[in-house]
């Protein structure tokens, strides 16, 4: 497994044959091509090519409208997913026919116009709620809305603050005997709804004596008639309202038996605009167009022969050490490495002149995973999960990765726990107390309450072969780079004092420790000058040391996480088992045991990725890597087969 080799690909075709280039690089998905950035920026390229253009921004328009559609139909046709969307198959011929396609863009048009008609009748109905609220405060008032004076007086309507005491203005404006009326109307939490009406000539007068008092006028522009007639009009227009929007929903509803059309239509768009995003990368002059680009070795062959029977110029090269940076990066890996695909490019795609991760670090991270979990009845729910998952829904990309990932590391969570005699905790154990009053337990090489010290020296045992085999990888690569001393200066060194620790705990000879000492010596300062060599002999013992010692005792986690997940299942087994009742005793360690479960799969994950993206990949990865992104149909809903 590795990283697949890459070619530099040169094509010049006929501009005519553009569509014709563009449909087959999108049936073959296996060419990447690149953005022409370095080509516009020299004035010489600039002058004879531009940019070809395309409908990109019209494909993703059409692209937001039936991703719209599709989550319209989903709320509104009551359509549920569930977790996962079941992907069906279709032959390409189908992906790619026309009339299909036209009938799904008519629905996702109709479904289009009620969501707009829908989101028009939404913001007229608040409109109608916000006024109506403004109203419904005057209901009681039986006096038109509009009138604001009469020959001798005038009328205001307004609002106080809730707490004002309405008795406290009118005994004021008796107090200054003003020839004025104040009412209350109705009152609520926060305001005060009241009617004045003062003569004309001490209209001034009353208004500043019910300033202390922040009485605020309310006006009802282009309002007519009483408070409760206009109430009656809104509830009518309301009801108006309701009915055109549930037509609008029930057009939408109607819409739910062209789901699967509607997401052939999105995938056949995300397709389009992957096309004319590539069409958008070409150069022409009208006559001929130009484009550089990707194409791994695997598939040169099948590339070479589609653009020859275009009758196209093209030449491929290896990419130079320069352009190591610019090469995008696939792994090809194996049904066993592939889903640590989701691992890598968590943290980062690996550099092009550098190692597949993957292969490297599958054995290891499944085994850590199993070991913090180990237990049967846990690996079991994993193998389950991961197979009724990936053979009824068939998730892509990381979701697929993921519970790929979840039966690889099921299948080591159910060995572990069959070698510590695990399942579900001392579930069994519990369970025939309870029924039979005998005792009963499973076989088992040990167990984590029993040997946990030995789990602990073994964690970092295996640490410490982690370690060593980053170191291996890390030599190989200086080695094959021409670094020569800096692989003996680096590993070999440390490879001979951990050979010579080992045999003088066992007694056997000092001698090879005191030799690794001396390469630490020659080695730390060979090439620094003066006194630097004495700092650096200092610095690189301090940084070895106390690097692989943290590195090393971080594995102490695989035994923790074994003891904790343990203990806590034990524990909730124990409790269910007080009452004496077998079903009480289910109820309690089944809802205990989930529990325990939800936490260590993410857990056990998290630690895992830890020890694989710090304490491994610190030995030898140099990541960076550009993912490779070809041209290709890429979809969501479907599965194309042939």
């Amino acid at each position: 497994m590795a990283i697949v080799k890459m070619k530099k690909l040169r094509v010049i075709a006929m501009a005519a044959r553009r569509e014709e280039l563009l449909k087959g690089l999108l049936h073959l998905g296996c060419v990447e091509i690149s953005e022409p950035a370095d080509e516009m920026a020299d004035p010489a390229w600039a002058a004879l090519l531009r940019r070809e253009t395309s409908r990109l921004g019209e494909t993703r328009s059409q692209m937001t409208d039936v991703f719209a559609a599709l989550a319209a139909i989903k709320r509104c046709g009551a359509q549920k997913d569930g977790l996962f969307i079941q992907r069906r198959s279709v032959s390409e011929t189908e992906f790619l026919e026309g009339a299909a396609l036209e009938q799904a863009k008519e629905v996702s048009d109709r479904v289009g116009r009620a969501l707009e008609s829908l989101s028009r009748l939404q913001s007229e109905e608040n409109r109608l709620l916000s006024r109506q609220a403004g109203l419904r405060p005057w209901s009681s008032l039986d006096m038109p809305l509009e009138t604001e004076e009469t020959a001798h007086a005038v009328i205001r309507m307004g609002v106080l603050p809730g707490g004002t005491d309405v008795g406290a203005i009118r005994t004021a404006l008796s107090a200054e005997a003003a020839a004025a009326e104040f009412y209350e109307i109705s009152a609520d939490k926060q305001q005060r709804y009241c009617l004045l009406i003062c003569h004309k000539a001490e209209e001034a007068c009353v208004q500043e004596l019910l300033r202390p008092y922040s009485f605020s006028v309310t006006a009802f522009q282009g309002v007519t008639g009483t408070a409760a007639e206009n109430l009656q009009k809104l509830e009518t227009q309301l009801s108006e309202n309701r009915k055109e929007q549930e037509a609008a929903q029930a057009v939408i509803a109607e819409s739910a038996q062209s789901r699967d059309a509607l997401r052939l239509y999105a995938d056949r768009l995300t397709a389009e605009a992957a096309k004319d995003a590539g069409t958008e990368r070409l150069l022409t002059d009208g006559t001929i167009l130009f484009f550089k680009g990707w194409v791994p070795l695997e598939n040169l062959e099948k590339v070479s022969g589609f653009l020859e029977g275009l009758g196209c110029a093209w030449d491929a090269s290896d990419p130079d050490e320069a352009d190591y940076p610019e090469v995008p990066v696939k792994l090809k890996n194996n049904w066993l490495t592939r889903p640590l695909n989701m691992v890598t490019e968590m943290y980062s795609l690996p550099a092009y002149d550098n190692v597949d991760p993957n292969p490297l670090m599958a054995p290891f991270f499944i085994l850590f995973y199993g070991i913090m979990m180990a237990d049967m009845g846990y690996g079991l729910l994993m193998m389950l999960g991961s197979l009724f998952i990936t053979r009824k829904y068939r998730p892509k990309g990381t979701a697929g990765h993921l519970f790929s990932l979840l039966g690889l590391c099921g299948v080591s969570t159910f060995i572990m726990g069959a070698i510590t005699g695990g399942f579900f905790g001392d579930f069994l154990t519990q369970a025939v107390k309870l029924t039979t009053g005998g005792d009963f337990a499973l076989p088992a090489l040990f167990t984590p309450l029993n040997d946990t010290l030995m789990i602990l020296i073994g964690a970092m045992c295996l640490g410490f072969v982690q370690i060593l085999t980053g170191m291996v990888i890390s030599f190989v690569q200086k080695v094959r780079k021409g670094q020569i001393l800096d692989a003996v200066w680096e590993e070999v060194t440390w490879w001979v004092v951990f050979a010579g620790i080992a045999l003088a705990v066992l007694g056997v000879t000092n001698l090879l420790l005191y030799v690794g000492i001396v390469m630490i010596v020659v080695g730390s300062g060979w090439n620094a000058k003066g006194f630097g060599k004495v700092t650096a002999i200092f610095g690189s013992l301090y940084n070895h040391v106390t690097g692989y010692f943290g590195d090393i005792l971080s594995y102490s986690r695989l035994m923790a996480l074994m003891l904790a997940g343990s203990v806590i299942a034990q524990v909730f087994n124990t409790l269910g088992a007080i009452p004496g009742n077998f079903f009480v005793f289910l109820i309690i360690s089944m809802a205990g045991n989930a529990l325990n479960f939800a936490l260590n799969l993410l857990g056990c994950y998290v630690h895992d990725l830890r020890l694989q993206c710090l304490e491994y990949f610190g030995k030898f990865y140099q990541d960076g890597g550009k993912p490779f992104r070809p041209l290709a149909m890429d979809t969501k809903y479907v599965d194309i087969n042939g």
